[in-house]
């Protein structure tokens, strides 16, 4: 005969419903937002005509045709359905059920398509030029993402990926001018990635400073320490010290001629099939290997990881440094593909960006990666509209990917629980 102890008084069903599950109204929220954001754009401010989006390039297998959506008919139709997606997310949460991921990404794939619609009404949308920017814009950010995902899992915030990008790319730059190669200038990236992440877990690590502390000081100094260089070294010298060397840009036979999809992906340097490359491997290192559980182990519970034998210090410090090689071929696709060149503070504030995608990913690789793909899609999207001659303020298009980061973080991540130990330092007792 089963009796109940004095303390487990029973509970109805909806008080532990209610304590099991939470709920957050940021996504229904954000939606609501942009809904009327929507409707104030596309139907407020109306703009006529026709918006073409070219989906080939001569050399395809199939050439598609264009496509051609009226501005203020593809707005309506947006706008109800951004209506609905927001009233199924006010549902969803009002039965204390997460808004799913598919919800998001339609909502957000629909939002997109009116927005370029009503933008560039009457143009046309070279829609493979528009992806493979977004691509290349993405590339470092997903570096960037990679690196503080394993930082964080590992129990270190890495706010030094922008010190660690910048570091990357100066120093790939300069030894890729020196000695004619840009794969030695790849190698000299991962080299200072590790040794700007060596001061973060230095610090962090073995003498327990405040981790978001050492992360903007090193940001600070490795700013002022490579536009330093920059003015004195490489400046007077651009013809021997800053010459620009990038990798050339790699056709995969056969795949290159799919349409859209083909010039995005697979006509790309080799720095972007080595971001394709690694977003599998530490996904699955992650999850499936020996080493990933320890590093999680190590970046939730470090007292019970020290428990059964594992060196938390040591498994931090390394898995840190990894992150910052990592990050630093984020900094080599400045200057060994994108630009060219090393100029001043060139990330331009790429670092906090990754960061923010680290934490919309919620600590999880492809996720972060997803992420960083929509940073890189809203800050190609400024160009491609100015290109296009959009009436939309430059002001507006210059703060755009910026906009996005803070909704995407503040607005759709809803509650989120990070690695239990990121952030605290451990001390052995």
């Amino acid at each position: 005969m089963s009796t109940l102890s004095p303390t487990a008084a029973p509970t109805s069903p909806v008080a532990d419903r209610a304590v099991e599950t939470t709920r957050s109204w940021k996504a229904p929220i954000a939606f609501a937002v942009f809904s009327v954001l929507a409707a104030v754009l596309f139907l407020g401010v109306r703009r006529g005509g026709t918006t073409t989006f070219r989906l080939a390039n001569a050399g395809d297998f199939v050439q598609l045709p264009n496509v051609g959506l009226p501005s203020l008919a593809t707005g309506v139709v947006v706008v109800v359905l951004l209506s609905l997606g927001t009233a199924v997310a006010f549902f969803l949460v009002g039965q204390y059920r997460p808004v799913p991921l598919w919800v998001t990404s339609v909502f957000a794939v629909v939002f997109v398509v009116g927005f370029l619609t009503w933008a560039a009404a009457g143009k046309t949308i070279p829609l493979p030029g528009l992806l493979v920017g977004a691509i290349g814009l993405s590339v470092p950010l997903v570096f960037g993402a990679l690196g503080g995902v394993i930082s964080e899992r590992v129990g270190v915030v890495n706010i030094a990926i922008e010190g660690q990008f910048l570091a990357g790319a100066f120093t790939s730059a300069l030894i890729a001018s020196l000695t004619g190669s840009a794969w030695v200038g790849l190698i000299g990236a991962l080299i200072a990635g590790v040794l700007v992440s060596f001061v973060l877990a230095a610090f962090s690590i073995k003498y327990l400073v405040d981790q978001v502390i050492v992360g903007v000081v090193i940001n600070a100094f490795i700013s002022g320490l490579t536009g330093f260089l920059y003015s004195q070294v490489l400046s007077p010298s651009e013809t021997t010290l800053n010459v620009g060397i990038r990798f050339p840009k790699i056709e995969i036979p056969v795949l290159h001629q799919i349409p859209v999809i083909g010039p995005v992906f697979f006509e790309q340097t080799v720095i972007v099939y080595l971001a394709y490359i690694a977003v599998a491997v530490v996904t699955f290192a992650l999850f499936k290997t020996r080493w990933g559980l320890r590093l999680r182990a190590v970046g939730e519970h470090p007292e019970a990881a020290d428990t059964v034998g594992i060196n938390v210090t040591g498994t931090r410090f390394w898995n840190v440094s990894l992150a910052g090689a990592i990050a630093g071929l984020g900094g080599a696709y400045f200057t060994l593909d994108a630009v060219g060149p090393f100029t001043k503070d060139m990330t331009a504030g790429a670092g906090y960006i990754a960061l923010a995608a680290v934490i919309f990913g919620r600590w999880d690789p492809i996720k972060a990666t997803l992420a960083a793909l929509l940073f890189g899609f809203a800050s190609n999207l400024q160009n491609t509209l100015g290109a296009i001659n959009s009436p939309v303020p430059s002001e507006f298009l210059l703060m755009l990917p910026y906009v996005v980061t803070i909704f995407a973080v503040a607005g759709l991540v809803g509650q989120s629980r990070g690695p239990a130990a990121s952030g605290k330092p451990y001390v052995k007792n």
